[in-house]
C-alpha cells in the first residue's frame, strides 16, 4: 500500500526529536533534584511547597521518572508517532530508488 506522505521522513524526525529530548532531560533531572531539595527547607510555607511540587510534577509528566509517569508524555508521544506509521511503510520507502 503506497502512502502519499513520507513515513521515513516522519520516522527520522521522531528519532531527532527523541535525541533532543534526551539532551534536555539531563538539565530537567537536575532541576527536579533542586526543587526536591528546596521542599526540604525548614519552615517552608505550604503555598511555596505546593508550587515546588507542581514544578516537580510537570517535569515528571514531561520526561517521566515517577510512579505516576514512568515514561513521560514526551516519550509516549514519540512512541505514538512511531506506532502510527503504516506497517511496512518504512521498508517500502527505503527500497524505492532515489532520483538523486
Amino acid at each position: 500500500m503506497s502512502i502519499r506522505w513520507s513515513a521515513l521522513r516522519v520516522s527520522e524526525a521522531a528519532d531527532d526529536t527523541e535525541e533532543l529530548i534526551g539532551e534536555a532531560a539531563g538539565p530537567l533531572l537536575q532541576a527536579r533534584i533542586v526543587a526536591r531539595e528546596a521542599r526540604k527547607s525548614p519552615n517552608l510555607p505550604q503555598y511555596v511547597d505546593d508550587r515546588l511540587y507542581h514544578i516537580i510534577s510537570e517535569i515528571d509528566r514531561a520526561i517521566g521518572g515517577s510512579q505516576l509517569e514512568p515514561i513521560g508524555k514526551l516519550k509516549a508521544g514519540i512512541v505514538a508517532v512511531r506506532k502510527s506509521l503504516p506497517e511496512g511503510g518504512l521498508e517500502e520507502e527505503r527500497a524505492r530508488p532515489t532520483l538523486f
